[in-house]
């Protein structure tokens, strides 16, 4: 029990980033926190002496007690299926990066029970699910039938208590569109009242959906219905604020709950910490961890993990160790644990000399050291590099007569990482000696061997795995499957996939999903479909991205009766979300850094609505079969002929989905909007209407926007935020700012409060190269600030870059100053100024701004490394920056692929090809890959050079197999193809952007045009001037 009265947090504090005192602890070496440019120098003499501390007798190595230590073996060695499907050489890596935007590994599930889509609504008391329960959940999720659900529900008569509401709303979390529906019908029921319970659970589904203008929306309706505010209530806002990192909305709420006397509970401060801890926010999850200890809130060994990570990432190696301590001292878990536990944190966080200092100070306390914590520090060392070091502990360990299987796996993994192909055979070779080896091992070696071309040796590996009867598992068959089709060795693909059955091993989800995608490459649609029945045959779950994959092959095949039979097996699917750490296997090897391009990504979002967010996470069979009849013609007549013979029962959900599938054809998607809404037994809402405006908008039609927003008006819809925001979003899109202010202006007539959104949209606008309003800029950013709405790191990205751009750096050093109030660390707050800087060609200003940040200086220098190299660049100082690589290699910070980009542009314009060629080798002999952004500077380096079939040759593989060229891409091969005196060629893009679902601008076709004039080929250059009025007429309403 903890005490009842809580000492609260000094949240406002918490805004104000402290410097926290250091204790002195009894039982850890303090450690400096901050690595020093000689700090490897004066590692190697300390490493020296581990190595003499693994080479004494006195040492004991307790080969028996892998029990201990398996609680901290959370990160498994296991082959990267994933990252087969674009470059088998990326396995899984043995150790993660203390890199600011990413952490490959987890230790432990680091949301275990109260960071899962349930993990607060399971607080809430409920009922086991009744057969009332199952009745309404059936009514509620089906939507095929000719009346409304809100009918069938009426025609049902069940009687509704709050545990039958809470219970039914805990099943839509995959269907929260419909779950509002639900929850809103039951408003106008009669004899029923919502209660705290119930506005809690739909929160919880909004929340979970980020739909937060609803859970606002929410919030106020328990205030109207005068339903208590209990500190679940709180506690599941600022969850999922964090989870969507609102940081500082997460923290307001925190204090509005103890304004409005709710004190809080111990979920609560595990939430905010776990929160506070996800999201890197060191100093503040201290405060938070300081105050419940104080109010002994009792943590669990996995909230502990994360308090250890988010630490020692931060480099606050002293809150480390106090952690530690009282990890020890207050839970009472066993000191060797504890010490694994910190050691495998300095690992994670390339602390490499506090992991050394660790293990001395165990050997001076004649701690028992497990074979675990040498596995944990040869993870440590191969990721910071340092293979070498790694090599002496095993030979120290092999001195000893300690075989480690994992140990050999990690070292083997490594080399293959760097390519090093003999050195990982070798090691191979002598642990086979030793003992048999990990089928992970051999999987790892097996896809590198595929990825080389060297399929016969892979096999080879594959085939001595079956003599020696190990047991497999799905991933090694998979990728011995997907070799085989890579070699166009279909049928004997097929019969090792099929193998897994006799082998025991059920094929998941993923195995299929990859052996899907391989097949789309080099097999005909009937080999396709005839995997896809199989998996319906054996009930796997069909993930929604294997259906747009196969369905998008097939479109381009031109095999639409087979659409149509893939649709069907669809409909008859039962549909399952991508879980977390599968969306995190296929997306492990993109970079963030390739999208810090010159595009400005604030103004490719759209807005935040309910509905239009929620139909994507459910699918509508009948939307393809209208898109279909949509797209068949360009005569109305016979499209509106072909869509009453469709007989479908059509409703505002499923309207939208359409309307968002018609691509560039937004003329037709607008009649067809109309026709809709004529017809018998159907009315739009606010969310058709808010998607046809956008459309809309998207086609420059902004005379039919205004025009569906007055019959909006007349009709009685609801008016809300978001219908203002697409209208200010749409407009501020090509630089039309004076309009958006002036509709802003509406908006706050009209007595609609502006949300977040559309304060993003307006700032994001007025920060814009067309229609740019700095003044404005500032004073939309200080009302939103005033209103209470928190900045986010995209918002303060273009926020601050425009201001450096115009000269205005007094007001963007004020913005930086401010962010620690909405939760921004000091290094990161600081990193975003300076970037903007250099992109702002600042240079000079931003390299004095290091010099004053002083202590914070190395942390910082971590965050901004690649922009500084970059600016450097820019001005054509190649010897700075190539010392600025140089020097942060030295501290184990490798180059990243925004640091081989910029190289490589540097080179290209400097037209020394060989250089950046080898460059680009470079990076991806260090696993970094090339991202979109390097490809399309390749590209123009070529053309520029009058290498066009390279350049062609580039592209073609771009397309073939990734990164997909975007529309920065295309422009720029137009733009340098036309500039050459290839403007016929550039023409031939224009499809392929199409194709592509990328629309052409203007620029793009005056381009082509100008050059096409400029080379005598008006008659082309006629041709190109049709293609765009063609394109102009079907984004336009057709009359």
């Amino acid at each position: 029990m903890f005490k009842s009265q809580f000492l609260a947090p000094r949240v406002v504090q918490l805004f104000c980033i402290s410097n926290l005192s250091s204790k002195s602890r009894k039982n850890f070496k303090k450690v400096g926190g901050q690595n020093k440019p000689g700090e490897f120098q004066s590692v190697d003499p300390l490493f020296d002496e581990i190595v003499g501390i693994l080479g004494t007798e006195s040492i004991g190595f307790d080969r028996n007690s892998p029990c201990l230590f398996s609680a901290m073996k959370e990160t498994k060695f296991e082959g990267n299926v994933g990252g087969m499907e674009s470059s088998p050489c990326q396995l899984q890596g043995v150790c993660g990066n203390a890199d600011e935007k990413k952490d490959d590994i987890k230790m432990g599930t680091l949301l275990d029970s109260e960071n899962t889509e349930n993990r607060v609504s399971s607080e809430i008391e409920v009922m086991d699910v009744s057969p009332v329960v199952h009745k309404v959940i059936e009514i509620v999720k089906c939507e095929d039938g000719l009346l409304s659900m809100e009918e069938k529900l009426e025609n049902a008569g069940f009687r509704y208590s709050e545990e039958v509401v809470v219970n039914v709303l805990k099943k839509c979390f995959k269907v929260p569109h419909l779950a509002l529906r639900f929850f809103n019908w039951l408003e106008f029921r009669e004899g029923f009242r919502h209660s705290t319970n119930t506005f809690n659970m739909m929160i919880n589904v909004a929340g979970d959906a980020k739909e937060f203008g609803l859970v606002e929306e929410l919030v106020q309706g328990m205030e109207k219905s005068s339903c208590e505010k209990n500190v679940k209530m709180w506690t599941v806002l600022a969850s999922h604020y964090g989870n969507a990192k609102h940081i500082g909305k997460a923290l307001l709420v925190f204090e509005e709950m103890k304004k409005a006397g709710v004190e809080p509970d111990a979920v609560a401060y595990r939430t905010m910490l776990r929160v506070l801890c996800n999201a890197r926010k060191a100093d503040l999850a201290m405060e938070f961890y300081k105050d419940m200890v104080r109010n002994e809130v009792n943590l669990d060994v996995d909230l502990y993990k994360q308090l250890l990570k988010c630490f020692a990432l931060s480099g606050n190696v002293d809150d480390v160790h106090l952690v530690g301590e009282n990890m020890i001292k207050l839970a009472g878990i066993p000191e060797p644990q504890v010490y694994g536990l910190i050691l495998k944190s300095f690992c994670i966080a390339g602390k490499i000399t506090e992991s050394l200092e660790l293990i001395r100070d165990l050997k001076n306390k004649n701690v028992s050291l497990e074979n675990g914590m040498f596995e944990t520090l040869v993870k440590g060392l191969c990721s910071r590099d340092r293979i070498t070091d790694a090599m002496e502990i095993l030979e120290m360990m092999k001195k000893r007569n300690v075989f480690d299987l994992n140990i050999y796996g990690i070292l083997i993994s490594s080399y293959l990482k760097r390519n090093q192909v003999s050195e990982a055979f070798g090691l191979f070779q002598e642990a086979k000696k030793y003992g048999s080896v990990l089928v992970t091992t051999y999987t790892n070696l097996i896809q590198h061997l595929f990825w080389k071309d060297e399929f016969h040796k892979g096999l080879e590996l594959y085939n001595e795995m079956i003599q020696l009867g190990m047991q497999l598992d799905s991933v090694a068959v998979t990728a011995v499957a997907a070799g085989y089709i890579r070699q166009n060795r279909i049928s004997e693909a097929r019969e090792v996939f099929r193998s897994m059955d006799e082998m025991g091993i059920k094929p998941t989800s993923k195995s299929y999903t990859i052996f899907i995608k391989e097949l789309c490459k080099v097999c005909t649609a009937d080999e396709v479909v005839k995997v896809l029945n199989e998996m319906q045959v054996c009930k796997v779950s069909n993930r929604h991205d294997i259906f747009r994959k196969i369905q998008s092959y097939l479109e381009k095949k031109g095999e639409i009766q087979k659409v149509n039979a893939i649709r069907q097996i669809q409909r008859c699917s039962t549909f399952y979300p991508i879980s977390s750490n599968e969306l995190n296997d296929d997306h492990c090897n993109q970079s963030e850094l390739a999208q810090k391009s010159e595009t400005n990504p604030m103004l490719q979002r759209q807005s935040a609505c309910f509905v239009e967010s929620a139909t994507r996470l459910h699918h509508y069979p009948d939307t393809q079969e209208v898109h279909q009849v949509l797209s068949s013609s360009d005569d109305w007549c016979l499209i509106q002929e072909n869509l009453e013979k469709l007989n479908l029962q059509f409703t505002p959900d499923l309207v939208v989905e359409i309307l968002r599938n018609c691509g560039l054809n937004i003329g037709i998607a607008l009649k067809f909007f109309s026709w809709i809404g004529k017809q018998p037994n159907y009315s739009h809402n606010e969310q058709s209407y808010n998607m046809a405006m956008k459309m809309a908008g998207q086609g420059k039609n902004f005379k039919q926007m205004r025009s569906l927003f007055y019959e909006m008006r007349r009709r009685g819809c609801s008016i809300t935020a978001d219908t203002w925001t697409i209208m200010i979003m749409q407009y501020g899109r090509i630089g039309l700012t004076d309009l958006a202010l002036s509709t802003f202006g509406e908006m706050k007539l009209s007595s609609c409060k502006p949300t977040k959104s559309t304060y993003c949209s307006l700032i994001t606008s007025f920060c814009g190269k067309k229609g740019r309003k700095v003044e404005e800029a500032i004073e939309i950013y200080q009302e939103m600030i005033q209103a209470g709405c928190a900045p986010d790191k995209e918002l303060v990205e273009t926020y601050i870059g425009c201001l450096c751009e115009v000269n205005k750096l007094l007001d963007a050093r004020s913005c930086v100053e401010s962010l620690c109030k909405f939760g921004f660390s000091i290094p990161l707050s600081y990193s975003l100024y300076v970037r903007a800087l250099c992109r702002a060609g600042k240079l000079d200003e931003a390299l004095a701004l290091m010099d004053e940040i002083g202590c914070e200086r190395n942390l910082l220098e971590q965050y901004t490394y690649g922009s500084l190299v970059h600016g450097l660049l820019r001005r054509g100082r190649l010897v700075e920056a190539l010392e600025k690589i140089k020097c942060m290699k030295q501290l184990g910070i490798h180059p990243t692929v925004h640091v081989y980009t910029s190289l490589i542009i540097h080179f290209l314009k400097d037209r020394d090809i060989n250089r950046a060629l080898g460059t680009l080798e470079e990076m991806k002999e260090h696993g970094c890959q090339p991202t979109i952004v390097t490809y399309s500077a390749l590209i123009c380096g070529y053309v520029r050079l009058g290498k066009v079939t390279d350049a062609w040759d580039v592209f073609r593989h771009l397309k073939s197999n990734g990164p997909s060229p975007d529309f920065k891409t295309y422009s720029m091969f137009i733009d340098c193809l036309c500039r050459t005196g290839k403007s016929e060629d550039a023409f031939k893009l224009i499809p392929e952007m199409l194709q592509d679902r990328i629309i052409p601008s203007t620029i793009n076709f005056r381009t082509i045009m100008h050059g096409l004039n400029r080379e005598g080929k008006p008659n082309l250059a006629k041709v190109v001037l049709n293609k765009k009025l063609d394109l102009k007429r079907r984004r336009q309403v057709i009359t």
